[in-house]
């Protein structure tokens, strides 16, 4: 929920206060109707506008988006300043038809998305082309933390109760990850980790 809570946050802020969203969810997944919801939940309560909610499934995306984004350009036109997604698999196939409308990479709608952090956006958001954010959790990190509740767990200790936070990555952001398309904060974790563990 703090993904979609993040994701919207930065749309409202970008659009000055009043966003004009669509967000696309795949009701297939109780987890995307409730970060989707959540998305509207925000972003109608910091004033924005949701324009339509999309229900359309993520194992379909390659055919479904490019019509998609099409007609709701024909439906909003400049209204549609933000596009929000669950997932960032949903814009690898909308740029094509927002070029096609003759929209330049960094221009609106603005791709925004609420999960994942895949290589394909980070390439997308690094180059300003088509994709703004994406809210990416910190996947390197969690497979040490698993490691380490294991650790606690066979050892009978508690778990370690820490949370990792997600980051909102926006140019800069995935400009200083080098090459790298993969979101892995340089925060020390590994060594911390391998203290913990007597390495």
């Amino acid at each position: 929920m703090t993904v979609s809570e993040e994701a919207a946050k930065w749309a409202v802020d970008d659009a000055g206060g009043a966003p004009g969203v669509v967000i696309f969810t795949d009701s297939t997944y109780q987890i995307a109707i409730d970060k989707a919801d959540r998305i509207k939940e925000t972003v109608e309560a910091m004033g924005g506008t949701v324009l339509e909610y999309v229900d359309t499934p993520i194992a379909d995306t390659s055919n479904r988006m490019g019509p998609l984004t099409t007609s709701l350009l024909q439906k909003f036109g400049d209204q549609w300043t933000h596009a929000l997604a669950i997932n960032d698999i949903y814009f690898d196939f909308m740029g094509p038809a927002l070029a096609a409308a003759g929209i330049q990479g960094d221009g609106s709608p603005k791709a925004v998305a609420a999960g994942d952090g895949s290589e394909s956006s980070f390439q997308r958001i690094r180059t300003g082309q088509y994709q703004s954010i994406t809210v990416a959790e910190p996947l390197n990190l969690q497979g040490w933390q698993l490691v380490d509740e294991l650790n606690r767990a066979v050892q009978g200790e508690q778990c370690s109760g820490y949370i990792t936070a997600p980051a909102v990555v926006d140019m800069d952001g995935a400009k200083g990850m080098g090459d790298s398309n993969a979101f892995d904060p340089d925060n020390g974790y590994r060594e911390a980790y391998a203290k913990i563990w007597g390495k």
